[in-house]
C-alpha cells in the first residue's frame, strides 16, 4: 500500500491549486480518505475526508474553497483549493484508513511523505 502527494507550489494569494494523491493498494470502497496539513510552529489538521461511502467533511476554515474528490479509475484523491490564503500555506499530506496523529502529520505507513503549499502576497 502507498500513497504519494504531489502538486503543491508556491502561488499568490487568490490563485487555485489541485493536490493529487496517487494511490496504490487502497480500495476506495473500504477505506476512508484524508487530507491533512501541518503549518510551522502548528499541530497536524484534519483538512478534509471523504469517507468510502462518499460522504465528505471539510474544517470550518476551508469550508466553500476546497473540494475532496477522488478518481476510482485513476486510483487517486484529489484537493482542489480555491482562493487560498496565506494561513493556508502548510505541508499537506494524504492518508488513508484515518490514522491516528499527535502534534505531527505522518509517521507511520498510513501516509505519504506531503507536498508543499506557500501562499504568500
Amino acid at each position: 500500500v502507498n500513497v504519494v502527494e504531489s502538486w503543491g507550489g508556491s502561488v499568490l494569494i487568490g490563485v487555485s491549486l489541485r493536490l493529487s494523491c496517487a494511490t496504490s493498494g487502497i480500495s476506495f470502497e473500504y477505506s476512508d480518505m484524508g487530507w491533512y496539513r501541518q503549518a510551522p510552529g502548528n499541530q497536524c489538521e484534519l483538512v478534509s475526508m471523504i469517507s468510502h461511502d462518499g460522504s465528505t467533511t471539510y474544517v470550518r476554515s476551508v469550508k466553500g474553497r476546497f473540494t475532496i474528490s477522488l478518481d476510482k479509475a485513476k486510483s487517486t484523491m484529489y484537493l482542489k483549493m480555491n482562493d487560498l490564503k496565506p494561513e493556508d500555506t502548510a505541508l499537506y499530506y494524504c492518508a488513508y484508513d484515518r490514522p491516528a496523529y499527535g502534534y505531527a502529520c505522518g509517521g507511520t505507513g498510513y501516509w505519504g511523505q506531503g507536498t508543499q503549499v506557500v501562499v504568500s502576497s
